[in-house]
Parts: structure tokens; sequence; C-alpha cells
């Protein structure tokens, strides 16, 4: 069994908080990416976060993996959590969609 290292999960989370709250000093159009290849990459990670997730507690409740309870519980709570925020991006995006075609010409 792997031993469960809080400071790398915190290091790691303080890593991501510090990207996200990263702006960047001057926008170039020609480096930025389009919205659909962002959607896409977007809902390609949580895919990913929660495909992993799924082959994670497979393996630990089989017995193949010597990944700890923990972690399992950490992958999955990851995978839930990124769910839940596409989802609310779905919905405003909806919303905004709604807004878009409900304004007089």
């Amino acid at each position: 069994m792997s031993d469960m290292n809080i400071t790398q999960v915190l290091a790691q989370m303080r890593s991501m908080s510090i990207e996200a709250g990263n702006k960047p000093s001057e926008i170039q159009k020609t480096d930025q990416p389009d919205f659909a290849s962002l959607l896409k990459q977007s809902i390609d990670t949580v895919n990913d976060a929660q495909s992993t997730s799924n082959k994670m507690a497979t393996a630990f409740e089989t017995g193949e993996s010597d990944a700890s309870l923990a972690e399992v519980m950490i992958s999955m709570q990851k995978a839930s959590v990124s769910f839940q925020a596409m989802v609310q991006v779905r919905n405003k995006l909806v919303d905004a969609y709604k807004d878009v075609m409900n304004m007089p010409m």
C-alpha cells in the first residue's frame, strides 16, 4: 500500500490555485485558442478524470491495485467536482444562449 502524502496534495492544490489566478499581461490573438477547442479540451479532461477514477475504484475493489482507499476517494472526488463544474458551465452557456435569443432586434 502506498502512503498518502498530504503535503504533496496541498502543494499541488496551491500550484493549481496560483495558475488559476495568473492573468496574462498581454493577450495576442494568434496565441489564443478558439472557444470550441477550449471546451473540447475541458470536456476531455473531465472524461479522463472520470475514467481514471473508475479504473482506480475497480482496481481497488478487486484488489489488483496497491492504491490506498484515500487515493481512490480523492480521485473520485476530483472527478465529481470536475463534472459538477462542467455542468455549471453548460448551464451558464444555455442561460447566455437564451438571453441572446430573447434580445429584441
